[in-house]
């Protein structure tokens, strides 16, 4: 497949596609957050594919935005740049419980404690620093961003809206059931994104323009026309 503009914005619709399935994997595969848990293998397993989730979700997100750019405003903008930080940010986080969490569980397990604290809201012994406060700003983002997002992409009558709509109240339903709900019970916050963000993908994927054809059959159209008049 050339690689086009166009091209590209599909693979970042599968992209998206891959962020929105990863989200809802890693809910329910995570391990339980104590520090038991960290050394095993399946804790690096779900870190390495939270790592990717985000991977997939940044470039997924160009897709959704660059498929209604001119039409998204600056609301639509403001909410991917707001999302697209939310990704980096939890893809370092996701970094450090992959490769770094589980050699400190052994050489530092109070710190560790503290670090998964920040998830389960138990604060540890060792203070953490601005770690939580990093923490806590990223989860405004993940909430103003899908809402700034989902609102611009609602109003843009691009994809499709019921995908919009999710996406909006994602980040705000997350918010209230992380207040609501103790951990993990709180991942089933998830599993909206994940669905708005697989309908978005597959939109962005399925919607194939063909200038090329599209031009062809524009300039033919009038000696069709005067074919079908004769």
């Amino acid at each position: 497949m050339k690689p086009t503009a166009s091209n590209l914005i599909r693979w970042a619709g599968l992209s998206a596609v891959a962020a929105g399935v990863s989200f809802i994997v890693v809910q329910i595969i995570h391990p339980i957050d104590v520090l038991a848990s960290v050394t095993t293998p399946g804790w690096t397993t779900v870190h390495y594919l939270s790592f990717s989730m985000c991977v997939f979700g940044l470039f997924g997100l160009v897709g959704i935005y660059a498929r209604q750019a001119e039409k998204a405003g600056w609301l639509g903008l403001t909410g991917y740049l707001l999302f697209s930080v939310f990704y980096m940010v939890t893809g370092a986080f996701q970094f450090i419980e992959a490769l770094v969490s589980p050699v400190l569980a052994i050489e530092a397990p109070r710190y560790v404690e503290g670090f998964l604290g920040m998830v389960t809201g138990h604060a540890g012994e060792i203070s953490m620093g601005a770690l939580p406060t990093v923490n806590s700003v990223n989860g405004l983002l993940y909430m103003l961003g899908s809402l700034a997002l989902g609102i611009a992409t609602f109003r843009a009558r691009v994809l499709p809206r019921w995908a919009a709509m999710l996406l909006a109240v994602s980040g705000p339903l997350a918010a209230a059931m992380t207040t609501l709900l103790s951990h993990p019970l709180d991942r089933l916050a998830a599993v909206p994104m994940g669905v708005a963000l697989v309908g978005l993908g597959l939109a962005v994927w399925a919607n194939r323009r063909e200038p090329a054809a599209q031009t062809a059959a524009t300039s033919a159209s009038p000696t069709l026309r005067q074919a079908g008049a004769r």
